[in-house]
């Protein structure tokens, strides 16, 4: 299964072009080059010619007599030519420079920004690059869309098109679709049709890997319309119906989790669905996961109750250890009466609502300052522990 979700940080970009400018220094440097050795002038001093039979001539600290040392500077044969691509190149030629340097990562990272750069707007460069990569296999498929990825040209309407028709097609393998659909999450929104088509590919249930990137790129294109004023909703509810139909736990867990890359609430109405889940999903981490959403709720009283009614019928202490502690992060220290109910249910838990009791009695009112200042008591990070 992938793991998780990006453009070059200025770190990295620095150090891509403080070591471009080093290749620079190679590539216009001579491979050779002698020191010079001015001939003596007529009245020096014989300390300063040197001693027939090898003496050190303090000027130059040559063995008189010996020939001028050589320093060869060796250019690797993947940089050749670096400075010639990066003053002006077309697509093939990056094409071909990418293909020669998939091993390279730090060059393989350059010629990506650089074929990006020459993509530019225009829709043809970049679907030209995507029909060379449909056509590459990997690593070369994911390192051309990856470029296509950090165009401006990702942006326009036949491109983005294009990268969904790819990563809708069955019949295509599982690196193209993969690869189409992670430069499909540069999106700044998607349409009602692109996001059920995009549903519809997380829950196919031949191609598990595929499902998940679609859910990836589906949640991340809801934070970015959402944090700069679009609409989440309409991401969320099919991310939510996701939750509970796939068929791949993976895919459950992420389609829960995505909206906490951007700080998007529960609303009152999603609340029922995720303590449906929350109570009846056979996945361990996928109701941990709906448990921490329910802790983010506009509405916490709603969400306590829907804590106190899945807890009883929970057996596993992890999860139960997740409602205890979202509670808390849904409504702080009202949450200590249900607290102290669950602790009856669960003695292993009675510590931890000790710990929480004392620390709002001492003053404590922002969860994270709760959270940093309680003893951790459970290992629960990894699924079986």
């Amino acid at each position: 299964m992938a793991n998780r979700r990006s453009l070059l940080s200025w770190t990295a970009l620095g150090a891509l072009f403080a070591l471009a400018l080093v290749v620079g220094l190679w590539l216009g440097r001579p491979r050779s080059r002698a020191r010079a050795v001015n001939p003596p002038t007529a009245g020096a001093e014989p300390s300063a010619l040197g001693h027939a039979g090898g003496g050190v001539d303090p000027r130059t600290g040559l063995v008189g007599g010996a020939a001028a040392p050589q320093e060869q500077v060796p250019v690797p044969p993947c940089w050749e030519g670096l400075l010639a691509l990066d003053q002006g190149s077309s697509l093939d030629e990056l094409y071909a420079a990418l293909t020669a340097a998939s091993e390279d990562p730090l060059l393989v990272e350059y010629l990506q920004a650089r074929l990006a750069e020459v993509i530019g707007d225009s829709s043809a460069s970049a679907l030209a690059v995507i029909g060379r990569a449909a056509q590459a296999g990997p690593p070369l498929t994911g390192l051309l869309m990856e470029a296509v990825k950090r165009a401006p040209a990702a942006q326009q309407g036949k491109v983005a098109e294009k990268l969904l028709a790819l990563g809708a097609d069955g019949q295509a393998s599982h690196e193209l679709r993969r690869a189409a659909l992670d430069a499909l999450d540069s999106q700044r929104s998607l349409s009602s049709d692109a996001i059920q088509r995009l549903k519809a590919v997380a829950l196919e249930e031949q191609a598990d890997e595929v499902g998940w990137v679609a859910t990836r790129t589906l949640g991340r294109v809801m934070v970015e319309d959402y944090q700069h004023g679009g609409r989440f909703a309409g991401y969320w509810r099919e991310l939510l119906d996701l939750g509970q139909r796939s068929g791949e736990a993976a895919v459950r867990s992420l389609a829960l989790e995505m909206p906490s890359y951007g700080d998007i609430p529960v609303d009152g109405a999603s609340i029922a669905k995720l303590g449906q889940i929350l109570k009846h999903d056979p996945d361990r981490s996928v109701r941990e996961m709906a448990a921490f959403r329910l802790g983010l709720s506009r509405d916490p009283d709603q969400a306590l109750q829907v804590f106190q009614e899945a807890f009883g019928g929970e057996s596993d202490l992890c999860v139960r250890w997740a409602i205890f502690r979202f509670a808390v992060r849904a409504a702080g220290a009202k949450a200590l009466p249900l607290l102290g109910q669950l602790a009856s249910v669960e003695p292993r838990l009675r510590p931890d609502y000790e710990d929480f009791r004392a620390l709002y009695d001492s003053g404590h009112v922002d969860f994270v300052r709760v959270w940093l200042a309680k003893p951790e008591r459970h290992q629960c990070l990894d699924e079986g522990e």
